[in-house]
């Protein structure tokens, strides 16, 4: 056991989403006192939740992956996720229909997957068993030897710890032609590819690196929290509550100026005072509405530059009646797609022909709809920066439920008692994504690993933590790069008592 901070260093964390929890409760297992300031009535960030007349849906992300990075963040707490939520493994994972009729079930522990790619293509069984031996491998490494470690800087890349990844400099191809190299038949190639959409590209532009992500599918499998995603996020609210932090919600930070030891926070409460500032609010809207002009890193027209992940249009749908076949997670997937990710990254405009995932988390929690209903969402991943109006929004509704009806068999018009709905305009403005993305940075390879913002841009003191940092989009990643993110104040305090990199490995308890 150890202190690394001194204890009068307070640190204040703007917004409570999964980047501001897990900085927050490292920071004050370091000792530092820590306040975390939500201006909306919930922590959880792009994590939030819908509750409305016996339903309740999670409105941001749905897939409960990668255990061992939760697994891991608890246990440097000396706790399990146990202790907070019982997991149920999905079974099936999820179901995947084709717009030409076809549908395919993948199970879980591999059970069916390598005669279901065998009954598409000779020989894919065993090409899927070499492609995912080299996933799990190529997982170890990147997660190992990159991930957490934490590489934020291209000289950080100058390691011969790093050897093995040279050998795999196919990975920084696309990931499209790396798959190709196993398997031919197009809707092999988008089971494997699909999960691409949790990180914002396309099979395309997304380097092959992120093949770990079947390995994560298909290997790990997939998951599902008691109380859904809502129930992580109040996990970790206690962690850091556990360790010492205050999290107030309804108080919105409006801006901040000053420095290390000498910040001042305007707030719709009042003025805060803090000696270090984290903010798990986007880099970009951190910069253009928080930070004065002579502090930002960057012009405010350099993030229109960037290259975003799609944004969504969804549907929370409290349906009346039966939706079988649908299962829990669901894929509706034209069998060529490359016109939807035209319409997402290289001509901007709504998909005429898009491919579209439902949740159905009724159909392992009770809990979530009333009896003899269900909880429906409904996610069409859009290009960020489309004009989202009423009109749009409606014909848009009518498209995607009649298209679900006739791709599906499922019909839910006529029987939904309960709808919601969120677009471009709901993340821009409840969270100030640029262009209304719902993800972030896509993972291009130039928006990969170093590439990715700077969680110590800006002025001495001010820090970044979430999906614009590394490593990047998604629940554990932001995990990680809390951890990161408290490991660099923590590196960068006058007056620490003991920054050496023991004091955050994996082994080392650190208080």
């Amino acid at each position: 056991m150890r202190e690394v901070l001194s204890d009068d260093t307070s640190v204040l964390v703007v917004g409570g989403g999964f980047g501001g929890l897990s900085t927050a409760a490292y920071l004050a297992r370091a000792g530092a006192d820590v306040r975390l300031l939500e201006r909306h009535d919930r922590v959880g960030g792009h994590a939030g939740v819908l509750e409305r007349d016996g339903f309740r849906f999670d409105t941001g992300p749905s897939w409960y992956l990668m255990p061992d990075v939760f697994e891991r963040f608890f246990g440097h707490f000396d706790r399990t996720p146990e202790e907070y939520y019982d997991l149920e493994r999905l079974d099936p994972q999820y179901r995947v229909f084709w717009k030409d009729g076809d549908r395919a079930t993948v199970e879980p522990k591999r059970r069916n997957v390598h005669e279901l790619f065998e009954s598409y293509e000779p020989g894919a069984g065993e090409a899927l068993d070499r492609y995912l031996a080299a996933a799990e491998r190529n997982y170890e490494l990147a997660m190992e030897r990159v991930v957490y470690p934490g590489r934020d800087r291209l000289r950080d890349y100058v390691d011969t710890d790093l050897l093995p990844m040279l050998t795999r400099a196919r990975l920084f191809g696309s990931m499209d032609d790396y798959v190709s190299r196993y398997v031919e038949h197009p809707k092999l190639r988008q089971l494997l590819e699909y999960t691409l959409v949790f990180l914002g590209g396309s099979p395309t532009n997304t380097p092959a690196l992120y093949s770990i992500m079947s390995h994560v599918d298909l290997n790990q499998n997939v998951f599902y929290p008691e109380g859904g995603i809502a129930g992580v996020v109040d996990a970790l609210a206690r962690v850091a509550r556990e360790q010492g932090a205050t999290i107030e919600t309804g108080v919105e930070v409006q801006a901040v100026r000053g420095h290390r030891g000498a910040f001042t926070l305007e707030t719709d409460a009042g003025v805060e005072h803090a000696d270090v500032v984290v903010s798990n609010a986007n880099p970009a809207y951190t910069e253009r509405e928080l930070l004065p002009p002579d502090a930002r890193e960057r012009s405010p027209q350099a993030w229109d530059d960037r290259t975003y992940a799609p944004s969504a249009f969804m549907l929370y749908l409290g349906v009346e009646g039966d939706v079988d076949p649908l299962a829990h997670h669901s894929l509706v997937l034209p069998t060529d797609w490359s016109a939807h990710f035209e319409r997402i990254f290289d001509r901007p405009a709504w998909p005429e022909d898009p491919a579209y995932y439902l949740s159905v988390a009724s159909k392992t929690d009770d809990g979530v709809a009333p009896d003899g209903h269900h909880a429906v969402v409904v996610l069409v991943p859009i290009a960020p920066g489309l004009d989202d109006g009423p009109d749009m929004r409606d014909r848009y509704r009518e498209f995607v439920l009649g298209a679900l009806a006739e791709r599906t068999g499922v019909d839910l018009r006529g029987r939904i008692v309960v709808e919601e709905s969120a677009c471009v305009s709901e993340f821009a403005d409840r969270y100030g994504d640029p262009q209304g993305t719902a993800l972030g940075l896509a993972h291009t390879l130039f928006q990969t690993g170093p590439f990715r913002p700077d969680r110590r841009a800006g002025p001495d003191g001010l820090y970044y933590t979430g999906a614009y940092t590394t490593p990047g989009i998604g629940m554990p990643m932001c995990l990680v790069s809390g951890e990161r993110t408290a490991r660099a104040v923590v590196e960068d305090a006058p007056g620490t008592r003991s920054t050496d990199a023991t004091a955050w490995s994996d082994e080392t308890t650190v208080q």
